[in-house]
């Protein structure tokens, strides 16, 4: 099966002919449509991320735990319900998406959402904690459809700017959803002037930040109503007939697969490096880690956040304008080895430089050494970018319009997959580094630099596929 279709009418040429795409006028981005895409783009990191300052207090609060060492146990089985329950749903989505219209999923997926949170802010038991996360777990599964449309309103002399931009508002919600559930929860004690008289917050200590949530989610619904048009012509117009492509039959497509076998590394790279990044600068000096403070760590993902959106809004889409796709995407990815490989070094400076007490950097080293960790933060920015790319890639190799829903929600389904698995198995690998100093504690590098290398070969495999198709 030939993998060249696309919704765009100048599918074929809009990789490798940046002077052609000079030469055409930039067709008018639809900004109504677009601005609505990057708001839902953002509820889903919101609905994940928001219950984390006050989860554990919270299955305290529920005396569900024996000790306070069970604790963890039971928010561990809270926080995974949602992306369990999101991994479960993806793909059927998807292909409803394909049959049903993206719009649809879409408010449906909004309105679930709206209600999940306010059943979790008004639970009081844990199963009914549970089953709200689960819920919203299943109605965030329409996920991989919102960059269906974004793929479908888009062509080769706007796209560029608009999936850079798109790219910015994950990350975004990923650090406004935990401020939000942090500084709203139980606002009877942290706002008493405001809300010390409110009988409703003070039997439901977590509702508010739920209810900012859920008020988002809700303008996610209105916002789709009335500005996202529908993008799937079968939808429209349903006396057109296209084969269904089962699983089976996109991954029998050579670089259908080698695409989603790719984005299953790049997530799972760049998720190990968010968790062992953090641990990294965590751990003790001669634990093979940096002893950063709490305030310290803060300012280095603030940095990598910085780093990331002036990446993604002012040099991502001169640099998709101008460059090969595939080339790019498989350039991004053969960094990452590198920089997993360049921690221990970071340590090795530390050593060198640690004041007399054995615990931080002295003073004199310490600039020397931030200049070190701004010069791998940076590194791994670069090594991200191809999270657009690959959306874009899906884009132009989807084998029939029809399919565009399907194929986005496969490779977004072995994207949440590799997230879920990589923390669990990176932390797992620094600890028993450290543990059994084998490589001087540095074994977590060494491994996950080859999983860093396997993605690369993977990577270059599509520029080889794409090749054929040109």
């Amino acid at each position: 099966m030939t993998a060249t279709t696309d919704t765009s009418q100048d599918q074929h040429d809009e990789e490798n002919q940046p002077s052609r795409k000079r030469r055409r006028a930039r067709t008018p981005l639809l900004y109504p449509q677009l601005a609505t895409l990057c708001f839902l783009r953002i509820l889903d990191p919101l609905n994940f991320t928001q219950i984390f300052p006050y989860i554990n207090q919270l299955i305290a609060d529920l005396g569900v735990a024996q000790d306070e060492t069970k604790i963890g146990w039971y928010s561990g089985m809270v926080e995974s319900a949602f992306a369990l329950c999101q991994l479960i749903a993806i793909y059927p989505w998807a292909i409803a998406s394909d049959g049903y219209g993206r719009r649809p999923v879409i408010i449906a997926g909004a309105f679930g959402l709206t209600i999940a949170t306010l059943a979790f802010g008004f639970s009081q038991s844990f199963l009914g904690v549970l089953g709200a996360r689960a819920m919203a777990g299943l109605f965030s599964g329409n996920v991989a459809v919102i960059p269906s449309v974004l793929c479908q309103i888009t062509d080769s002399t706007n796209q560029s700017f608009a999936f850079s931009f798109f790219g910015l508002w994950w990350p975004f919600g990923s650090i406004i959803g935990p401020l939000i559930g942090g500084f709203f929860s139980n606002p009877v004690t942290n706002f008493p002037d405001q809300f010390g008289d409110s009988i409703l917050f003070r039997e439901y200590p977590y509702l508010l930040p739920c209810l900012l949530i859920a008020g988002m989610n809700c303008l996610g619904l209105v916002f789709s109503y009335f500005f996202l048009k529908e993008t799937n012509q079968k939808a429209n117009e349903p006396g057109l007939q296209d084969k269904h492509l089962c699983t089976r039959d996109l991954l029998s497509i050579p670089i259908i697969r080698t695409i989603s076998e790719s984005a299953f590394f790049l997530s799972f790279i760049s998720t190990a490096f968010d968790v062992v990044f953090v641990l990294f600068c965590y751990s003790p000096i001669h634990s093979g880690g940096l002893a950063l403070s709490v305030e310290g760590i803060g300012y280095a993902l603030a940095i990598s956040g910085g780093i990331s959106a002036a990446f993604q809004l002012f040099f991502m889409p001169i640099l998709l304008e101008r460059l090969d796709h595939t080339k790019f995407y498989h350039f991004c990815m053969t960094i990452w080895p590198y920089v997993f490989l360049s921690m221990p070094l970071l340590n090795v400076f530390a050593r060198w430089g640690v004041d007399p007490n054995g615990e931080t950097v002295d003073i004199a080293n310490l600039g020397l050494l931030w200049a070190g960790i701004i010069t791998v933060l940076f590194a791994a920015r670069v090594a991200t970018l191809p999270y657009s790319i690959n959306m874009l890639l899906v884009k132009r190799y989807t084998p029939a319009p029809s399919a565009l829903g399907s194929v986005t929600g496969l490779v977004q389904f072995f994207i949440c997959l590799s997230r879920a698995l990589s923390p669990m198995l990176t932390s797992w690998a620094f600890t028993i580094s450290v543990d059994i100093e084998i490589f001087g504690g540095y074994l977590w590098a060494f491994l996950i630099a080859v999983i860093s290398l396997k993605g690369s070969m993977l990577s270059k495999r599509i520029v080889e596929e794409a090749s054929k198709l040109r």
